[in-house]
C-alpha cells in the first residue's frame, strides 16, 4: 500500500503543481513563525539556503506530528539577493522597494522541500533558479503592483512568473518549479524510488 502523503503548506500553486502532477494528497497548512525563524538565522550569519532549508523543515517537522505515519512534506522559499534575504512583502510600498533594488540586477531564488515521516526527516532538496528582471518604467511597476497586490503579496520579492510577473524578466536560469517554490522534479523522483507513487 502507498504511503499518505501530506502537504505541510496552504500554498496554491504548490498544491496545484502536486494536483497536476497526479499526486493524491492531504493538504495540512501549519502555522510557523518564518519572520522570526529567518531574522534569528540572519543574525547568526547563516546561509540563504540554509534557512530555506529550516523553514521548510520546521514546516514538515510541525506537521507530521498530527499525521503519523505519513509522508509529510514541507516547503519553503527564499530570496536571495547578493546574500541579503529577502520576504514577502508587507505593503505595497514595500514591494516596490524591492523590485527596484532587484530591477536590472540578478537575484537566485532557493525553493526547499523536506520530507518527514513519523518525527524523523528522510529526504530534503533545496532547488536553485536564477532570474534577471529588466528595468521596468516606474510607471509600469507602480501600476503592476496597483494590478496585482492582492497575489503578489504572497510571494518572495513581490512577484509572480506564473503571472504578469513574467514581464518583469529577461532571462531565467534555472527550474521552472523551483521558481514557482516546489522543487517538484526532485520531488517526484523520491516519492517514485521510495514506492509512494508509482512511476
Amino acid at each position: 500500500m502507498s504511503d499518505r502523503i501530506v502537504l505541510a503548506s496552504g500554498s496554491e500553486i504548490r498544491q496545484k503543481l502536486l494536483r497536476n502532477a497526479g499526486i493524491e494528497f492531504d493538504v495540512a497548512p501549519v502555522a510557523v513563525d518564518e519572520l522570526e525563524i529567518r531574522n534569528a538565522m540572519v543574525l547568526d550569519g547563516a546561509k540563504p539556503r540554509d534557512i530555506a532549508d529550516a523553514l521548510a523543515e520546521h514546516k514538515a517537522r510541525k506537521a507530521c506530528r498530527r499525521a503519523p505515519g505519513a509522508l509529510v512534506i514541507g516547503c519553503d522559499q527564499v530570496l536571495d539577493f547578493n546574500g541579503r534575504v529577502l520576504g514577502k512583502p508587507g505593503t505595497p510600498e514595500e514591494a516596490r522597494a524591492q523590485m527596484t533594488s532587484l530591477a536590472g540586477n540578478r537575484h537566485t531564488l532557493l525553493s526547499a522541500a523536506v520530507i518527514y515521516m513519523d518525527d524523523q526527516p528522510l529526504w530534503r532538496h533545496v532547488g536553485v533558479a536564477k532570474l534577471h528582471m529588466r528595468k521596468p518604467s516606474a510607471a509600469y511597476l507602480d501600476a503592476y503592483i496597483a494590478r496585482n497586490w492582492d497575489s503578489i503579496r504572497h510571494s518572495v520579492g513581490g512577484y509572480k512568473l506564473e503571472e504578469e510577473g513574467v514581464r518583469l524578466f529577461e532571462r531565467v536560469e534555472g527550474d521552472y518549479f523551483t521558481v514557482l517554490g516546489l522543487p517538484l522534479l526532485e520531488l517526484l523522483g523520491y516519492l517514485t524510488v521510495r514506492g509512494a507513487i508509482s512511476g
